[in-house]
């Protein structure tokens, strides 16, 4: 795949006027490739691994949320970044996961050519079908390069996409507890 990609990324220079033979672009092909290989390597990634039955019996009832977990993703319409923060919520039923696992899936999904809207539900569906909780809640808040850079050029604009699954459908009282809590600035910022 690497050696396809380096030969691919020869012709796009070519393709739009470059030389790839210059000094400054001698060695982009094969850093087009290494680049590539990483943004992508979500299609690589086996989720149920990724998690790893990190899965502890524990008779906690409250909400537990990871907030501002920044990560970085292609849109697949442009080919072009769009990045931000996720945060992601759930209500234990007798289990909890490792804390860790949720950024990691969250960087899973994010590193596939997405759209926000599903990579907002990739995480919630994932984390409600593996875990069993009471219910889970993803809120995405992202900017685009496809919107900021070319287009519409509008430089301020974010798009924040959410999911909420089990009580945080369910229950006005449990979905505004988690959007206050994401609201919220940390004595940490």
């Amino acid at each position: 795949m690497s050696d396809r990609i380096i030969k691919l990324s020869r012709a796009l220079l070519k393709e739009i006027g470059e030389n790839p033979d210059r000094d400054g672009l001698k060695k982009t092909p094969e850093r087009m490739s290494q680049a590539l290989k990483e943004i992508t390597s979500g299609y690589h990634t086996d989720i149920d691994k990724l998690l790893n039955n990190a899965f502890f019996d524990v008779d906690y009832k409250e909400m537990v949320i990871v907030k501002d977990i920044s990560f970085y993703s292609l849109c697949e319409h442009h080919m072009l970044p769009f990045f931000g923060t996720a945060h992601v919520a759930y209500i234990p039923n007798g289990k909890i996961i490792g804390l860790s696992k949720i950024p990691r899936l969250v960087e899973a999904f994010a590193k596939r050519m997405q759209l926000q809207e599903r990579l907002t539900l990739q995480i919630a569906d994932t984390l409600y079908d593996k875990l069993k909780p009471k219910g889970v809640g993803v809120v995405i808040e992202a900017q685009h390069l496809c919107m900021t850079m070319r287009g519409v050029k509008n430089k301020t604009s974010r798009a924040v996409t959410s999911s909420m699954l089990g009580s945080f459908l369910k229950d006005n009282r449990a979905r505004e507890e988690f959007l206050l809590l994401i609201k919220n600035n940390s004595k940490y910022e």
